[in-house]
């Protein structure tokens, strides 16, 4: 058991740092011909080799819920399992809401209550994304419960491998019913229920084509960008193809491999952090809107990423510290 939780400690404290990174060099994606063309390439490779930290997190929550072995309890589940983190994305999302209008000129009020408004359909904030197809992966995971503990580990894999499919068609633009968003991410609950059940695929093959989908990932990103003249992307920096699920199962399946050798000390410091993640997630941006607007970006992208990512996650991991700290404000960091 204590492997178990070393191990999902490492996989969130690595993918919410990944997650900071993707943030902090945001502002550099779209400078393709106004800074240096290394500077640019790295600020991209960092972005490609980041790809997989949101659906690490996904494949948590499915190694995590879809391996319960309890009695399926609606109250409980929609108390403490969805409540846990729509109550917080809500209240986040009126904040962030109103950040949205503060701006180095000075507060567009106007801005912030249009932003609050399309809270419905759309982020109030750019990392806010992800709840929007996180949330209801909730709805799914009772029927994905139910499909694992009928079948076999052969049924959960043919499963998992006709998703693996969509993914790829996906990928190549051949779109259909099978595109819908929620689909395409509740295969990733299902691939971190393999990687932790069984093992699947195997680490020695998941290092050969997760290490051949980052060096292809950022390839045709780079390659497009320059022969198009600007940043374009096409689906290769999606979630939901086939390319970052190789990646985030090959990170996956490291951290397993590799959480054992890790110190005392450095089991310690993971465990910290890990059980501040999502607090981390949360909030981040806040510290880094001023570098963004100010654009506090003063050197070449190899050091102000690292540095930048460096800064935003101590303070938001202190900041989630201190929430956590009171009742009052502790369920705002879950």
């Amino acid at each position: 058991m204590r492997q178990k939780v070393v191990f999902f400690d490492l996989l969130r404290c690595v993918a919410a740092i990944a997650v900071v990174v993707i943030h902090v060099l945001g502002p550099y994606r779209d400078q393709l011909g106004v800074i240096s063309d290394s500077a640019w390439i790295t600020a991209t490779s960092f972005n490609s080799f980041s790809r997989w930290a949101v659906p690490v997190f996904i494949m948590i929550t499915g190694a995590l819920m879809l391996s319960d072995t309890r009695e399926f309890d609606a109250k409980y589940y929609v108390k403490r399992r969805l409540g846990k983190v729509l109550v917080p994305f809500l209240v986040w999302s009126v904040f962030y809401a109103l950040l949205s209008g503060l701006t180095s000129a000075g507060y567009d009020g106007a801005t912030a209550m249009e932003t609050l408004t399309a809270l419905p359909e759309h982020e109030t904030y750019y990392h806010l994304g992800f709840f929007y197809y996180f949330i209801p992966l909730y709805f799914v995971v009772p029927f994905l419960q139910y499909y694992v503990r009928q079948t076999d580990r052969t049924g959960t894999i043919a499963l998992t491998l006709v998703w693996l499919v969509l993914t790829t068609l996906f990928l190549v633009r051949v779109d259909g019913f099978w595109s819908h968003q929620l689909i395409l991410y509740s295969g990733y609950l299902l691939l971190g229920y393999c990687l932790f059940q069984f093992q699947w695929p195997a680490l020695k093959w998941l290092v050969v084509v997760g290490g051949a989908g980052l060096l292809l990932t950022d390839y045709m990103v780079v390659s497009n960008s320059f022969s198009a003249g600007e940043y374009t992307v096409g689906r290769w920096m999606s979630y939901k193809t086939l390319n970052t699920a190789c990646i985030a199962a090959m990170i996956f399946a490291l951290c397993r491999h590799y959480c054992d050798r890790l110190s005392q000390a450095w089991l310690t410091r993971i465990a910290f952090m890990s059980r501040y993640s999502l607090g981390i997630y949360l909030l981040h941006p806040i510290f880094l809107w001023p570098v963004r607007e100010y654009d506090l970006y003063f050197a070449h992208p190899l050091m102000m990423i690292p540095f930048w990512t460096l800064i935003c996650t101590g303070l938001a991991l202190t900041a989630s510290w201190m929430l956590a700290k009171s009742t009052k404000t502790a369920w705002l960091v879950p």
